[in-house]
């Protein structure tokens, strides 16, 4: 499938789109063309990331992803190294990963690598964040997510380093995708006007309704918040969140499976829907704590969760 290089009118398109529009950025169309699962909806790949199984190696976490049932893998965190890729992989075992995860008959939507070292200086962080879009195209991962930057000093150096590398990204055929997490990325109106900032095709959305309500201390519902990003998502986070009390005192807790909590997925699906979100990834990222056979009885409930979620 051949793919034209996106220029500044595809950026529009995506940026003022109306709400009954699907986003299309390019690397979103080469995801789409991989084969969906028979339980999957057209359009939609589903699938979990590593992350539920943190305590172990990653290819326990790809092996029970796999026996799941799932069809898409995203990379993220593992036991040793804490982040499965970040800007310390080497390219060589980045495609390693990459064929591990294809010999288990899945693909990678997404891959979170941590930090790029911007905190360094701004020439560090354009040469880690270029090393991470290596490492995703060395993997085979359509997508990097991003989570922003909690330090506000370094903010503008952060997007100015985004910004710059978006061009090398288009080149790798890898997308980039912010999620809300905190800081000045939480809500929805701070991650359009990130978007509008850095203003490039390759530099889209992720939505997280579990982390809208744990960096709002439960206080801002996704539901209200997701009209705000209309025209901007291309992938989404599955996660829930839920108040619980630890020694008498509120404790945010996300690490549950998806629709046993707080986010009223269906609501949340339907607003993304109407704002254009009508295929992509919806990738799993949390579930409840517990041993593996827990661990693989709640990843096969929430494929199941999210199949009937985006039928």
């Amino acid at each position: 499938m051949s793919m034209r290089p996106p220029d500044r009118r595809d950026f529009l398109k995506v940026a003022v789109s109306a709400a009954s529009a699907t986003v299309t950025a390019p690397w979103l169309r080469a995801l789409s063309a991989t084969a969906a699962t028979p339980q999957a909806p057209a359009g939609w790949q589903i699938g979990c990331f590593t992350r539920p199984w943190g305590e172990h190696d990653y290819r326990v976490a790809l092996d029970a992803i796999a026996e799941a049932g799932f069809k898409h893998a995203g990379l993220m965190t593992a036991k040793d190294p804490r982040l499965v890729i970040s800007v310390d992989t080497a390219p060589e075992e980045a495609a390693k990963i990459g064929r591990e995860v294809h010999q288990r008959g899945m693909t990678v939507p997404c891959t979170y690598g941590g930090r790029f070292n911007v905190q360094k200086s701004f020439d560090e962080g354009i040469a880690g964040l270029r090393r991470l879009i290596d490492n995703c195209a060395a993997a085979g991962s359509a997508a990097l997510m991003l989570g922003g930057i909690g330090n506000e000093k370094l903010f503008d150096d952060y997007y100015k380093a985004v910004a710059e590398c978006c061009d090398y990204a288009a080149e790798k055929r890898v997308g980039m995708v912010l999620k809300p997490h905190g800081g000045k990325n939480a809500t929805g109106p701070q991650l359009r006007e990130i978007v509008k900032r850095v203003n490039h095709p390759s530099f889209t959305l992720w939505y997280d309704p579990g982390n809208i309500l744990f960096y709002s201390d439960g206080r801002l519902d996704p539901v209200d918040d997701a009209p705000s990003v209309a025209g901007l998502v291309t992938g989404m986070c599955v996660k829930d969140f839920r108040m619980t009390e630890e020694d008498g005192k509120p404790r945010k807790d996300v690490m549950i499976d998806p629709g046993t909590g707080r986010v009223r997925f269906p609501e949340v699906m339907a607003k993304l829907r109407e704002g254009g979100f009508t295929a992509g990834p919806l990738v799993i990222e949390c579930l409840a704590r517990g041993e593996l056979p827990e661990l693989l009885a709640s990843a096969k409930r929430a494929r199941e969760f999210v199949e009937e979620l985006a039928s």
